[in-house]
């Protein structure tokens, strides 16, 4: 499969240079058939969904729950009542966050998180812990970036029934680094406590079962995987589903209103009050089909080891160069890469690759507490996707070399 051939963005030029697009852990770029449908819609479905009985209106819908079937289907979920569409992997896990917390946490009770989460899956709980009086717990990462399964049993213990979730990014956005979540689920549940996996990397990276998982939330974006900005998913079991209160009031989410009472309506609507993205939503199935061919050719997985391998080779090699996120298992490490150059700011650095075609990240990559456990303060990052090639890994490295040079 020519993956590139699939997104027009690739074929520009920055600055003269050919793009060289490694920040596609932030977003990545879309496919002709996303752009193509994202278009369609808007010109002749630009109705409002489930409400209206008018040809424009019900074509919307039906492309909107178009994209909620290629979400179930793509994550295995047991039904569409399963699949919430929020904003984007912040909202859903807030909407967890707070509708959790409001009917099971109180005084005294933990959340677990890990020291390597995003502030999406750390600032929504401290809020909610803040709110009703509890705290979170902690889990460390070691000096390659790992968490421990034993650790997380060991505090689950001795806890004694007050860590009422866990939540755990399924990989995190700054090691790159695959956690161990089936074995994190499994340890949660034999003391009674359920997980939510932020899936915002996951989602690009791992084949996701949510079946086989038998997480309890799954979260993410579309704009990870090829989707528009905009969209979300929030993947729930159907019994935390039922029993949470909504997350919002509104249009679309009620069953009957009077000014005594309202009831709610059934799932997945329960959760989607007011005019939902519809557009974005049936993005999705585009974009996921799109998933879907590339993780199963063969040759585009092997490239991305290939330059998985390449880079951490490379990097290695380049004087005062530390790299974050080393797991002992090296398959457990996706084409992601976080590091430091000693004498050369972060920020420097991407200004620089910018001026030479290379879109890198740089900053704290919203996940302070994890760069402090580093003794830092911005990070470098070059993330890769399957339409990036060894040809572009190494000019970046050859960049990247240049760049330091200039600093130094």
């Amino acid at each position: 499969m020519e993956a590139r051939t699939l997104f027009p963005a690739l074929d520009r030029e920055i600055y003269g240079k050919p793009l060289i697009y490694f920040d596609n852990a932030a977003t990545a770029q879309r496919p002709f058939s996303v752009l193509e449908l994202q278009q369609r819609l808007c010109v002749e479905a630009n109705g409002n969904i489930h409400r209206a009985i008018h040809k424009l209106s019900a074509d919307a819908t039906d492309a909107y729950e178009a994209g909620r079937e290629a979400v179930r289907r793509h994550i295995n979920a047991p039904a569409r009542e399963n699949v919430i569409f929020t904003s984007g992997t912040t909202a859903s896990i807030n909407l967890v966050a707070s509708c959790f917390c409001e009917r099971y946490l109180a005084a005294g009770d933990r959340i677990l998180i890990s020291e390597a989460e995003h502030h999406s899956n750390l600032v929504s709980w401290q809020i909610a812990c803040q709110r009703h009086g509890a705290a979170l717990d902690v889990l460390p990462v070691d000096e390659a970036g790992e968490i421990s399964p034993e650790e997380l049993e060991r505090r689950l213990k001795a806890a004694e029934g007050r860590i009422k979730l866990v939540a755990l990014a399924h990989i995190s956005n700054v090691l790159g680094i695959v956690n161990p979540v089936r074995e994190v689920v499994e340890t949660a549940h034999r003391y009674g406590v359920p997980v939510l996996l932020d899936g915002a990397q996951g989602i690009v990276h791992e084949r996701v079962d949510v079946q086989a998982l038998d997480c309890d939330f799954y979260a993410f974006s579309g704009h990870k995987v090829y989707a528009p900005t905009g969209i979300g998913v929030l993947y729930g079991k159907r019994e935390w589903l039922e029993a949470l209160p909504p997350y919002m009031g509104g249009g679309e989410m009620i069953e009957t209103v009077t000014f005594e009472k309202t009831t709610y309506a059934p799932l997945p609507l329960k959760y989607e009050a007011g005019t939902q993205n519809y557009v974005a939503a049936a993005c999705m199935a585009p974009a996921l089909e799109v998933a879907r061919q590339l993780a199963e050719d063969p040759a585009l997985q092997a490239a991305q080891r290939e330059m998985r391998d390449y880079l951490l080779e490379e990097l290695t090699r380049i004087e005062g160069l530390r790299l974050f996120g080393t797991p002992r298992d090296p398959e457990r490490k996706i084409p992601l890469f976080s590091f430091v150059v000693e004498g050369a700011f972060a920020s420097d650095l991407a200004q620089i690759l910018d001026k030479m075609g290379i879109a890198v990240r740089s900053g704290h990559m919203c996940a302070e507490p994890l760069l402090h456990r580093y003794g830092q303060t911005s990070l470098l990052r070059a993330s890769l996707a399957p339409y990036n090639t060894l040809a572009e890994c190494e000019t970046f490295v050859s960049a990247l070399r240049r760049a330091i040079k200039m600093l130094r």
